[in-house]
């Protein structure tokens, strides 16, 4: 974000105080624009980042053909409707194809998809479309649950009823028994 979009956000923020009632130049809420701005700097930074520069050499060929799964891989991101968190956990899982990527890669690629204004169900597509566009493997897998503020705490105000979404490309897609051990992984 530059200097003019955080100025923005800053005014905006005042803005939307006096509407709901408050004053702006109120002791407590004096430096809240600011904080506000420097959140969303963080909160929307995936935009901003380079997927081949997190991956930076992070790609190995090795012969390795059974399914290499990270879970419990934990994010934060912002309803593009509401503008509201939606948090939870990521499992993702790749079957190479004489290729691997980092370990560590995979939950820095959740991250950046999840520093954006996003829908669940895009994020999921997004991270697992990355994966086989930069690994070309057999297959991939990406399961998201998480809870959406927009639904907990508005609207409908669903408490305890979580998201789940999930994206399968190649085997995991074409193969029951495939799909159905990832599945089972994930869960156990």
């Amino acid at each position: 974000m530059t200097d003019e979009g955080r100025k923005k956000v800053e005014d905006a923020v005042r803005t939307i105080l006096s509407a709901a009632g408050e004053d702006p130049k109120r002791e407590g809420l004096l430096d809240t624009p600011k904080r506000v701005a420097k959140s969303w700097i963080e909160l929307t930074s995936g935009y901003k980042e380079d997927v081949d520069k997190l991956i930076n050499r992070a790609l190995f060929n090795v012969r390795y053909n059974e399914m290499v799964l990270v879970k419990d891989i934990n994010f934060y991101s912002m309803c593009e409707h509401h503008m509201l968190p939606f948090f939870g956990t990521a499992a993702v899982a790749y079957i190479p194809n004489d290729k691997v990527i980092g370990l560590s890669k995979i939950p820095r690629l959740v991250g950046v998809y999840a520093r954006r204004l996003q829908v669940q169900e895009n994020m999921t597509r997004q991270i697992a479309e990355t994966l086989r566009e930069k690994l070309n493997p057999k297959g991939v897998a990406v399961v998201l649950r998480a809870r959406h503020l927009c639904m907990e705490m508005r609207g409908v105000k669903s408490l305890d009823a979580p998201t789940v979404t999930s994206a399968m490309i190649g085997i995991f897609h074409e193969d029951q028994r495939t799909r159905e051990e990832f599945l089972k992984l994930v869960a156990g």
